[in-house]
């Protein structure tokens, strides 16, 4: 996981802060301007100075790859971890991808995180800190620094609940026992403001070849934002991401396709070639894919061959399968004749005969041997009560 420390990181907290927890003697993390501690920037990067507010200041990187493409954004943490007015420096990276969704942290040669009383993190605080820092909905995101530890807290150790108020107590599962406040200032800026800014900049660099990088990238972020990106606000897609499309649809993630096949306007799926490529998607999807393509297929004017292949499925799956199958054809404003004889074949079985009856009543197929397999279905196999 280790990385060189390319980036800087500037961070400030006002002055006000930083005498209060010297004089409350307890953990305090805060940032100050670095300028040079770590390795040599890389060639391939280019540098950010982002603003949040009047005291906090970032300076960011954005590494690319050798073809100029971006990567991913990274900075260097400087904290001073002070107790008692002592204090011992400590860097720490934090990468981000290109959408400023947090990914993981490491650190420079030699580089550790210490608890209050400075003894340093043990192997299971790094993956606790990890699993902290990724969760996007941690309980740290409502809660202000000063609800963490009550009145009376003013000599801190490592029975730090003891003398807790109830908000510490509350999102203990969400902090490192001595570390609280490092814990704390850590998640929000991995999550804070400079999120927006990291994904303003993205947007500057978005052009085509971006986008198709990220439909078929691994990171169903990116295929989210380039998926909105591509459609207009009907769903129509434009002509060269039509391809990007169909594998994010026939993709390894079931969230984006159902994303893509929800949004997509019908007008995608419209010809031939394109219906029969959804149906062979279909019929190797997972379960919980197959049925939001069936409901999709409800929505669009669907060609005969498709038609066909879907009563011929009706008898073959589950009844929850049958029954979206079933209101895809009831759906379309006309039915081919061969798709009506097949429905008519699955008269004979029960598993779906009662449903396929309805829809044929519905239809009212003129052809003779379809009238006749409906007559002997309603005398004979279940007779419908008038």
């Amino acid at each position: 996981m280790q990385k060189p420390g390319y980036i800087q990181y500037r961070f400030s907290f006002p002055l006000l802060f930083w005498k209060a927890c010297r004089n409350a003697g307890i953990l305090c993390v805060f940032g100050s301007v670095m300028t040079a501690a770590f390795a040599q920037t890389p060639p391939n990067t280019k540098e950010y100075t982002v603003t949040i507010n009047d005291t906090t200041e970032y300076t960011l990187q954005l590494a690319f790859d050798e073809g100029g493409q971006p990567l991913y954004y990274f900075s260097n943490l400087f904290t001073p971890v002070c107790l008692t007015g002592e204090c011992k420096p400590v860097y720490i990276n934090f990468y981000w991808d290109l959408l400023g969704n947090y990914t993981r942290f490491d650190f420079p040669k030699g580089a550790v995180l210490t608890r209050m009383d400075h003894k340093p993190f043990k192997s299971e605080d790094y993956e606790k800190l990890q699993d902290i820092l990724a969760n996007t909905h941690s309980l740290l995101k409502d809660v202000s620094m000063e609800d963490l530890v009550g009145k009376g807290t003013e000599n801190l150790a490592d029975s730090v609940d003891a003398k807790a108020g109830a908000t510490l107590k509350t999102v203990k599962n969400e902090v490192i026992d001595g570390a609280v406040y490092t814990c704390y200032t850590l998640w929000h800026i991995a999550h804070g403001k400079v999120v927006t800014e990291m994904q303003r900049m993205t947007e500057s660099f978005k052009t085509d070849a971006l986008l198709h990088r990220f439909l078929s990238a691994d990171n169903h972020h990116y295929q989210y934002w380039a998926m909105e990106r591509v459609m207009d606000a009907e769903g129509i897609v434009r002509t060269d991401f039509q391809s990007d499309m169909q594998q994010v649809i026939r993709g390894k993630n079931i969230f984006a396709a159902r994303f893509a096949l929800q949004k997509v306007n019908a007008s995608f799926f419209a010809d031939s070639d394109r219906q029969q490529w959804l149906w062979e998607t279909y019929r190797s999807a997972g379960y919980p894919l197959q049925l939001v393509m069936l409901k999709k297929m409800a929505t669009l004017p669907l060609k005969s061959h498709l038609t066909e292949q879907a009563a011929q499925q009706v008898a073959t799956v589950n009844r929850e399968q049958a029954t979206l199958l079933l209101k895809a054809l009831a759906a379309q404003s006309t039915l081919s004749a061969q798709t009506l004889m097949i429905l008519a074949d699955q008269l004979s079985n029960e598993n779906c005969a009662a449903e396929v009856y309805r829809l044929l009543e519905v239809c009212r197929p003129a052809n003779r041997t379809i009238r006749q397999k409906m007559t002997h279905y309603k005398q004979t196999f279940h007779p419908i009560e008038k």
